[in-house]
């Protein structure tokens, strides 16, 4: 069962377990799904502010621009994993996310990561300005947390 905390703090934060499936053939979660979970972080905190409504409404959406990641300690099936997210700015047309995966059980730095959003238009993919609804659901904090 996954768990997450108030999202009116600018930090969301939330818990899940690994699941075997995320595991690859070195014995440790792949890599590639720790983009997977930075996206559904992403997806969780905007939806938790109200702001997946507002997009749909005005015929917007979000697309990754670019993903850093990097991988500081392995994760393992069954550990369970704490995933924090906070938005460092928002520009006129992008806005830049941090991530952080916390091993539970010791808190433990596993992965540190960001995104690069753009804002376009649903329909037509073309760059649009951030409007001011989307950009005053977030407190931004643009010095990353200290690991």
């Amino acid at each position: 069962m996954d768990t997450s905390k108030s999202q009116l703090e600018p930090i969301y934060t939330y818990e899940f377990t690994v699941p075997k499936e995320a595991v690859d053939e070195n014995g440790h979660v792949n890599n590639v799904m720790y983009v997977q979970w930075m996206q559904d972080a992403a997806v969780r905190h905007y939806e938790a502010m109200g702001g997946r409504q507002i997009t749909i409404d005005i015929g917007a959406t979000w697309v990754v621009r670019s993903h850093k990641v990097e991988y500081l300690r392995p994760a393992f099936a069954g550990e369970r994993i704490k995933v924090e997210t906070w938005v460092v700015n928002m520009r006129r047309v992008r806005s830049l996310r941090r991530y952080r995966f916390l091993r539970s059980a010791d808190e433990q730095v596993l992965v540190r990561g960001e995104t690069d959003w753009v804002f376009v238009d649903a329909s037509s993919g073309v760059l649009r300005a951030v409007p001011a609804e989307v950009t005053k659901l977030f407190t931004l904090l643009p010095d990353e947390i200290k690991t």
